[in-house]
């Protein structure tokens, strides 16, 4: 049975999931549960991952994953697993399209980089099969993740992230961002007045300010394919 702290924490963590595709980081962890460390946010996670309710990845700084849910909170939330397995890429590009009841396969277009900004998404490089209940309604594409700028949301080097098609987006949310019409990048998004910061979740990484002319979002955050 688990305590109130860790119901949750495991609750938190679910949710932010569900919305981002990628877990929240520690200091999100410690400010939502109101706790003044973030030893007391190990101790829970321990916790959770010794009565196999989460596992911790492998060689994935601060990268979790929801193994199960206490009943009650499958009936409150529903439980479906936000991070997936990738399939090897298939060999002829193709534009999203239903594959199969239940599954969408979605076209790589290149790139992205969670690190320093590189070239602007190019082509179709390979294709993966996708959950219908990750993408849901809209226009969708995945791009491959290089950079380590995002590791703490528990993107990494090489994962593939699942982008809904959008020009807009909400404080704290995860998107691909154009700056200056040259290069894209993934970070989370902040706005105040005509300002927009581009923010790492990497503290090696600083956070970049530019004029709201400057940036322009091209896809929002629903999921994460990682592949091992």
């Amino acid at each position: 049975m688990l305590t109130k702290k860790q119901l949750d924490l495991l609750e938190f963590i679910h949710k932010r999931v569900q919305r981002d595709g990628v877990p929240p980081s520690f200091d999100e962890m410690k400010e939502a549960l109101d706790l003044r460390s973030k030893s007391g946010i190990h101790r829970l996670i321990t916790a959770l991952e010794e009565r196999g309710f989460i596992r911790r990845l492998a060689h994935r700084a601060r990268a979790l994953e929801i193994v199960k849910l206490p009943d009650a909170m499958q009936t409150k939330t529903g439980f479906t697993p936000r991070v997936i397995n990738g399939d090897k890429p298939d060999s002829t590009p193709a534009r999203a399209m239903p594959v199969s009841t239940g599954s969408v396969e979605l076209s790589v277009m290149g790139r992205i980089a969670a690190g320093v900004p590189i070239s602007a998404i190019s082509e179709v490089s390979h294709n993966v099969h996708v959950p219908q209940s990750m993408v849901g309604a809209g226009d969708h594409y995945a791009l491959e993740v290089k950079g380590d700028s995002m590791i703490e949301a528990g993107i990494n080097d090489g994962d593939v992230v699942v982008i809904r098609e959008t020009e807009v987006a909400d404080n704290g949310d995860i998107v691909v961002a154009l700056i200056e019409g040259q290069e894209a990048t993934l970070k989370r998004f902040r706005q105040n007045g005509s300002a927009i910061a581009l923010e790492a979740a990497n503290p090696a990484y600083e956070t970049r300010v530019f004029r709201d002319d400057q940036v322009k979002v091209q896809g929002r955050l629903v999921g994460l394919i990682r592949t091992y």
